[in-house]
């Protein structure tokens, strides 16, 4: 399957295509255009559209609750997984130096290009096409962080209730890295006044911190 079958749209410009998935190592490289400016345009083109459509969709939500949302989905991890999804790293160019550092597989390069790509659609169909794009990779994500929309996180119930009682000194620290770049799984101790509590994994530092606090209410529940 080729790119533009993937992201179900058939570019009349194709060099806009190609310049949403030039990475500026390899722009350097070959003296050409790389897509940090598709990037910086895509960036405000998603940030409307998905304000446009949980504008719409969640009607009973506050403001605090839908710029908290959209951040929950408008995010690098949210658009490395549309990346995944396309196969971005089979189409990506990267530079001799960044392609050894598995740079083709690197969640923020990939994450970056999906904006670019949407600025790309942008241009070259109109605002319709990248909004259609736009909601076809991410409205499940949205669907599915609504549901928590309103509810405090693990680390903010942890912490309240730890310090009910008084001050107590709370940290996080990851004390395993394992996995390529592209596909690590942390693993973070939440420590109160200097004992571990709970620890737990993710994909990201911030996963593992909430899974060590969801353990560590979860343990004392059940003293």
């Amino acid at each position: 399957m080729d790119i533009e079958e993937s992201i179900g749209y058939t570019f009349k410009n194709k060099s806009l295509l190609d310049e949403a998935l030039t990475h500026i190592s390899y722009a350097h490289e070959k003296g050409i255009k790389s897509n940090e400016k598709l990037e910086f345009l895509g960036d405000s083109i998603l940030e409307f559209i998905s304000s446009k459509y949980l504008y719409d969709k969640f009607p009973k939500l506050k403001e605090g609750e839908l710029t908290k949302l959209r951040a929950q989905v408008v995010c690098e991890d949210s658009l490395y997984e549309v990346a995944k999804k396309h196969n971005i790293s089979q189409f990506i160019k990267v530079g001799y130096s960044e392609a050894l550092s598995g740079g083709k597989n690197k969640p923020t390069i990939l994450a970056d290009s999906i904006e670019a790509i949407i600025a790309a659609i942008y241009f070259d169909g109109g605002l319709d096409e990248a909004e259609k794009f736009i909601i076809d990779n991410l409205a499940e994500s949205m669907e599915i962080a609504s549901h928590n929309v309103g509810q405090k996180d693990y680390k903010t119930v942890l912490q309240e209730k730890l310090q009910k009682n008084g001050d107590v000194h709370i940290e996080y620290k990851v004390i395993e890295e394992k996995g390529p770049d592209h596909d690590k799984i942390f693993t973070s101790e939440v420590i109160v006044n200097g004992k571990i509590l709970a620890s737990g994994t993710g994909k990201s530092k911030k996963l593992a911190e909430m899974q060590a606090a969801r353990k560590a209410l979860e343990d004392n529940k059940s003293k």
